[in-house]
């Protein structure tokens, strides 16, 4: 448990300004369910390309899910297909075909929500599922999405069960410097995920 309290400070020290305080804005949730078998799909030309499929999150934002040799990319935004999560991914093989997004809203000043990140518990494989009889991905794993107007964030949170290998995040990492400045870089992230 004490790990996980220290992952969570981590993401919101990730989150938070350059200068280490977070923002005062007020934030929020929505929750949108995700069934790719309910989006719209476009096939893939090569093997092991499964194509990609186009979704509806929150308030009609775009959502899209792609996937090629047994491993999944989920990206938002109406350019979802050039963000740098389009292009992240597991290197065991993984899947969110299924499953809900939490969106963290602030407050503009307008009064309107603008989702500034979104979460996503993917199933991911584990050691045991490569040595077990059935292939399987039984491990969960949080991945934070930072959205904003210069590219998609990912950020590999905690899992509930260990996955075979750490992600990359020292990517993540030097892009998170790059996009320091953004308004999703400077407001902190707490969840409830489900």
């Amino acid at each position: 448990m004490w790990l996980n309290a220290l992952v969570l400070a981590g993401v919101i020290i990730l989150l938070a300004s350059p200068g280490g305080s977070a923002s005062a804005k007020e934030t929020a949730s929505a929750y949108s369910k995700i069934d790719a078998d309910r989006c719209s799909h476009t096939r893939g030309t090569e093997v092991e390309d499964y194509g990609s499929w186009r979704c509806k999150g929150y308030a009609g934002l775009g959502v899209r899910l792609s996937a090629n040799d047994q491993r999944m990319h989920v990206s938002f935004g109406p350019r979802a297909a050039t963000e740098i999560a389009a292009s992240e991914t597991f290197g065991q093989f993984n899947d969110f075909y299924k499953g809900v997004i939490e969106w963290r809203l602030e407050k503009q000043q307008n009064g309107k929500a603008r989702p500034f990140a979104a979460i996503a518990r993917w199933n991911v494989q584990t050691a045991a599922d490569v040595l077990g009889p059935h292939a399987k991905a039984s491990g969960r794993v949080l991945v934070v999405t930072r959205l904003g107007p210069r590219a998609a964030f990912v950020m590999w949170v905690m899992s509930t069960r260990s996955p075979m290998q750490t992600p990359t995040i020292s990517r993540a990492r030097s892009r998170r410097k790059a996009h320091a400045h953004s308004n999703a870089a400077r407001t902190s992230l707490s969840f409830s995920a489900r």
